[in-house]
């Protein structure tokens, strides 16, 4: 399953919400450097979806605040 996620960093806590069928709303406290932010959007996903960190990776949005996201 793919997904839209829009990200905010360094936020006051981490949080997954729903926005809308496909799309998610990530805010995190960790700060967008040397890919922190997006290793710490994985972790809150897996957590979000109760699954392994492995079957989630980003496929496009590396370094934007709106990714794609692949969900196994």
């Amino acid at each position: 399953m793919k997904i839209k996620v829009k990200v905010k960093t360094n936020a006051r806590e981490d949080l997954v919400e729903l926005i809308d069928e496909n799309e998610y709303l990530v805010k995190t406290k960790e700060l967008p450097i040397n890919g922190r932010a997006n290793l710490a959007v994985i972790e809150l996903l897996a957590e979000y979806f109760d699954k392994p960190k492995s079957l989630i990776q980003i496929d496009s949005g590396f370094g934007s605040k709106t990714k794609i996201i692949e969900v196994n």
